[in-house]
């Protein structure tokens, strides 16, 4: 495994982890919160708030670690994230009756700024730098 440089341990790659971590546990605590005390309202929605903190806890793991198995989870979380949120946004709007609970990723993640769509989009660009995939040793 190849150890990542000063670099690519620093700046924009531990932001992305902060926010990772910072999301896993808001969904996390959201999730229990809402499934412990109101799950009979929308089970829906408040399965997919403990789903998103599992998904953002995963890739937390995979920015933080080291080598080709992190790298790889970190892809594949971050890509399966993107299109949860592209489908839990699309269909929160067409089918509101779906969610008659907001998720993090109802209307797109509108209720935190957008930020659970851009989110993935900037983990997968940071991943697929040469200069990360190099860290990781790929």
């Amino acid at each position: 495994m190849a150890d990542r440089t000063d670099d690519e341990a620093g700046g924009p790659g531990r932001l992305l982890i902060a926010l990772y971590a910072f999301f896993a546990l808001a969904a996390g605590g959201r999730g229990v919160f809402q499934i412990a005390t109101k799950w009979a309202e929308a089970p829906l929605a408040y399965a997919l708030s403990a789903v998103a903190a599992l998904v953002y806890l995963l890739a937390c793991v995979g920015l933080a670690g080291r080598g080709r198995a992190a790298w790889r989870l970190a892809a594949t979380v971050c890509g399966l994230e993107l299109a949860g949120v592209l489908l839990v946004g699309a269909l929160s709007l067409a089918r509101p009756e779906l969610f008659p609970a907001a998720t993090v990723w109802s209307g797109f993640g509108a209720g935190y700024g957008f930020l659970p769509l851009a989110l993935p989009a900037l983990g997968l660009a940071w991943l697929w730098r040469p200069s990360t995939r190099r860290a990781y040793g790929l």
